[in-house]
């Protein structure tokens, strides 16, 4: 049946819900060129004020996914998966993949580039010398296959009806639209073929879904989409009012993955590394509890083998893990008063990185891996006046400039402050796929 765009549109603009028929249509039509960029920005922004079903929600992640292919693999692993919305600092993928491959899954980790405050999987291990987040399909089935894990880009062939739109969306002012935030993600890990996905939902200051009841909100959205497609689904939500762990900057933070996969890291990584991994292997039944899936995974970094299996993805993959990393000159950041440390601006961090060259504010914007901040205050700590704040990895021209957005950043006050929760939800299936 033969649709037309701009009735379609209007319909979603006036509220009326759209038919599978609608949505493919549309979508087909975007990929192939027949329904232009700007009916396709009239359609992301009604979708943005409207909003979509549940039905809709799936229909248009479907229409992504089936628009370029699925991978295709062999009879035997259980494979899975995990995405992060994305927050200040965190660097779980790069530790939590290889510890799932030491459980004997294999994980074909599709991950992406930074854009504003969000740091990219993908640049972090770029500051690595030799890796390369360029593998096709083949190369990528080969690496999952022998080492049991691979994090790399997504390639043209997966889902491009996504990537068509996501640029888009980022220039008409539409990334936080659940639906499609939803049809984004779960488009590309649809394609992956996974038998279980978990998700780390983030909401606050550093990231774009500010309150928990947005954050829930997505999660919920996630999860449901997941279920109706046949994907084992479940979201932690988890808190961003403070960057995790203690390393921001790309180079810091590969640095800060290792010492966490030599059983050095610090605890709130840990912490949400281990949920993560022990959410799924409970869902895939290769630990019977909680308890028992964390004693697993911890054995696997105390041991040593979640380091190794690093090492050989990162050997896999055409990276050299003896070379350096090197970083820009370190400075100290102190506090100007005594008092405790009442609030985090970790929007404010993120956009930090972003003046020093970490971050990007365009998509083809150069990366400085050697740049960062280490901080060395949580929220509640008591200072006092003159007391190391943090360090700053900063080049000359930037650093002073840098150095007085960090400190604003870091708010010293009177009250006593109780820190919420690092992670706040576990949402899951009312009933598995």
């Amino acid at each position: 049946m033969h649709y037309n765009p701009a009735r379609i549109i209007a319909d979603k603009r006036d509220g009326l819900e759209l038919t599978g028929g609608q949505i493919e249509s549309f979508v087909k039509g975007f990929s192939d060129g027949t329904v232009a960029d700007y009916q396709m920005a009239a359609m992301a922004m009604a979708i943005y004020c409207r909003g979509m079903t549940e039905q809709e929600t799936a229909n248009l992640t479907d229409c992504m996914l089936h628009s370029g292919v699925t991978l295709q693999w062999p009879k035997g692993a259980i494979r899975v998966d995990k995405h992060s919305t994305g927050g200040v600092g965190d660097k779980v993928s790069l530790a939590l993949a290889p510890l799932l491959a030491c459980c004997g899954y294999q994980v074909p980790m599709l991950s992406g580039r930074g854009l504003g405050i969000t740091g990219g999987t993908l640049d972090k291990l770029e500051s690595i010398a030799g890796f390369r987040t360029d593998l096709d399909l083949a190369e990528m089935q080969h690496v999952t296959e022998t080492v049991g894990c691979v994090i790399t880009g997504a390639s043209a062939e997966l889902a491009p009806a996504d990537k068509k739109l996501y640029g888009l969306r980022d220039v008409t002012a539409t990334i936080a639209s659940i639906p499609l935030i939803t049809a984004s993600i779960m488009s590309k890990k649809l394609a992956e073929n996974l038998d279980a996905l978990v998700l780390d939902v983030k909401c606050g200051n550093g990231t774009f879904m500010k309150t928990p009841q947005q954050g829930q909100a997505l999660a919920e959205s996630l999860v449901t989409t997941g279920q109706r497609m046949g994907l084992k689904t479940s979201a932690l939500l988890t808190d961003m009012n403070q960057p995790l762990g203690r390393m921001i900057g790309n180079a810091l933070e590969v640095q800060e993955a290792i010492d966490l996969l030599q059983d050095q890291g610090p605890e709130d990584l840990l912490q949400l590394t281990l949920a993560l991994g022990s959410d799924l292997l409970v869902r895939s039944a290769t630990a019977s509890n909680e308890e028992q899936a964390q004693q697993i995974l911890r054995e696997h970094l105390t041991s040593g083998r979640g380091y190794e299996k690093f090492i050989e993805m990162i050997l896999a993959q055409g990276g050299d893990p003896q070379a350096p990393r090197p970083l820009a000159t370190a400075s100290d950041l102190q506090a100007a008063q005594q008092g405790n440390i009442v609030t985090i601006d970790t929007e404010q961090l993120g956009l930090a990185m972003i003046e020093l060259g970490g971050g990007r504010r365009q998509m083809n914007d150069p990366i400085d891996h050697g740049v960062g901040l280490e901080l060395l205050v949580r929220l509640g700590d008591k200072v006092e006046e003159g007391q190391l704040l943090g360090r700053l990895f900063a080049r000359e021209a930037q650093r002073g400039t840098v150095t007085e957005l960090v400190l604003k950043a870091i708010h010293i006050g009177e009250q006593d402050v109780r820190p919420v929760p690092l992670i706040l939800n576990h949402i899951a299936p009312t009933t598995e796929s």
